[in-house]
């Protein structure tokens, strides 16, 4: 399924800085895997609720879509046509929500799009089953984000049409740590072999704390398909945290093989690592938590040569702007790539992948 030696001459520029469009090439990840459309019919119809439901070669598959869409983008703009999707955001997004919205726009669907829980029947008392029933008749797909983690499932009861969890509570966030894996194989073709070897795996940082974040809950998750691309995983917290993973997180990365540490200064271990993944924020009920906020990313900590900092963004004094003109900067191709990610997986939903298949 993946051919790493056909792209051994591209690994180097690939380990090297983003174009001057903030995106990292995708073309040596879409030669190293070969097409294979079947492992995407899994994806049809179905809802997309955690990194858990996922198999390894089903996302790479959804990756080398995803590469196709990056790599030629002009060339897919109506795998969509007809179809529509509710962008039901009731907690604040930029990110997430425009990247969907552009992504769907891209692929020539249309959209209905409510950002305010208060302009809906829910305002009324109505029940999210209920309203799930009404989503039926007027959608293909449905993208949610809530501040409540039971919504989604609540939904769920009477949906027929596939819905997407664009981030309930501090539970999961899958589409990111998804985009996430994606912008790391882009970096790093090689990583994608099923057997690594040893010399070759990379040391993760992840600043946050797993049991409150839902973004890193999803990463973590993620990275357990993957586990052959990983030596060890550095979790970086505040002193004052505590009970930094929910119950059986660790364990979940152990038993998937990969050494887990755990630390409270970055000072320690920045020069040992590879990619240094940092979110300051999470989100809990209507309000948001910070955790980590005193480690501040910048140009002049001795990161390792090739190293790459990553961050979901809305961005704060954790990440400052003098790294962006850095090559460490992929956090920016890491948010241009979400968009052909989730291009890649809602083509799969609404099973309109028989239109992109085969072509060139």
């Amino acid at each position: 399924m993946v051919d790493v030696s056909e792209i051994q001459e591209t690994v180097e520029f690939e380990r090297g800085r983003p174009d001057i469009y903030g995106a990292a090439h995708p073309k040596a990840l879409l030669r190293a895997i070969q097409e294979d459309g079947d492992y995407l019919k899994d994806l049809s119809n179905q809802h997309v609720i955690t990194i858990d439901q996922f198999e390894p070669i089903t996302l790479l598959q959804l990756f080398r879509l995803a590469a196709k869409y990056e790599s030629n983008p002009d060339r897919f703009t109506s795998p969509l046509q007809g179809k529509i999707l509710i962008s039901a955001f009731y907690e604040p997004s930029t990110r997430t929500r425009l990247s969907f919205e552009s992504a769907w726009h891209r692929l020539g669907g249309d959209i209905m799009s409510i950002t305010d829980r208060s302009t809906t029947g829910i305002a009324k008392g109505e029940s999210l089953a209920d309203v799930g029933e009404m989503f039926n008749n007027y959608c293909d797909c449905v993208v949610l984000r809530d501040n409540k983690e039971e919504s989604l499932h609540q939904m769920m009861d009477t949906l027929r049409v596939p819905i997407i969890n664009a981030g309930n509570g501090i539970d999961e966030h899958p589409t990111q740590a998804l985009a996430d894996m994606y912008t790391i194989f882009k970096w790093r073709p090689d990583l994608m072999a099923s057997e690594v070897p040893e010399y070759e795996r990379i040391n993760v940082g992840v600043i946050g704390v797993p049991g409150r974040m839902r973004t890193v809950r999803s990463l973590l998750k993620v990275f357990t398909k993957f586990s052959s691309a990983f030596k060890k995983i550095t979790i970086i917290h505040d002193e004052n945290e505590t009970d930094i993973f929910s119950p059986g997180q660790r364990e979940e990365l152990e038993d998937a093989g990969i050494d887990v540490n755990v630390v409270t200064s970055l000072e320690e271990v920045i020069c040992q690592l590879d990619v240094v993944y940092i979110n300051a924020i999470a989100w809990v009920g209507d309000s948001f938590e910070s955790h980590g906020s005193k480690f501040h990313l910048h140009k002049d900590l001795p990161f390792k040569e090739n190293a790459i900092v990553m961050h979901p963004l809305a961005r704060g004094e954790e990440l400052d702007t003098n790294l962006d003109e850095t090559h460490h900067n992929w956090y920016f191709a890491q948010a241009r790539g979400a968009v052909f990610l989730r291009m890649a997986l809602l083509t799969c939903m609404v099973q309109r992948t028989s239109r992109v298949m085969d072509v060139i």
